[in-house]
């Protein structure tokens, strides 16, 4: 029995378990779902040509494997009141991840917090109206954190989006 498992054969309660290899199907459905998050099953099974029957039990096994975590909307944070964005990169203390990755989730603006190797621990980005908001999370909220040792700030002067179906950069001025 897999370690996976239970001792009555049930998988613990929680775990996802191992996604199963993907095939053509499923990568054009990955990328049609990137693209439009919001396209239809009838749309997505027309376009990579197999039945909806077959594209909705794709879509939610993709789910259910963990391979889709999510759908969401791509946004130009300079036009939705966030001109100032940022990355912060973090030195914290040994073995405090966990501690510090909920005290980052509950800052405004964070938009992705990242575990990385290298001179500092922790990567995070942040979007925020003006640079005086983004001064103030930066020395009285990170900064503030008993576990972080210390934040260097990289401002963001151009992004450009790379996921599928971006039509052009996102300038902040």
């Amino acid at each position: 029995m897999a370690a996976e498992q239970m001792a009555d054969g049930g998988e613990e309660p929680g775990r996802i378990p191992p996604a199963r290899p993907l095939d053509a199907v499923d990568g054009a459905i990955l990328r049609l779902l990137q693209t439009d998050g919001r396209a239809s099953i009838r749309s997505v099974a027309d376009r990579v040509h197999v039945s909806r029957a077959n594209a909705y039990a794709r879509i939610n096994r993709l789910i259910d494997d963990g391979v889709i975590r999510g759908f969401g909307a791509r946004v130009n944070h300079e036009r939705a009141g966030q001109g100032a964005s940022a990355y912060i990169t973090l030195k914290i203390v040994q073995n405090s991840w966990r501690t510090v990755r909920e005290q980052l989730q509950a800052l405004p603006g964070a938009t992705h917090i990242a575990l990385v190797s290298g001179d500092f621990d922790v990567l995070l980005l942040v979007h925020t109206p003006d640079n005086r908001s983004l001064r103030e999370l930066v020395l009285t909220r990170i900064q503030a954190i008993p576990e972080v040792l210390s934040t260097r700030t990289l401002l963001v002067f151009e992004e450009t989006d790379l996921t599928p179906g971006s039509d052009r950069p996102t300038e902040l001025t």
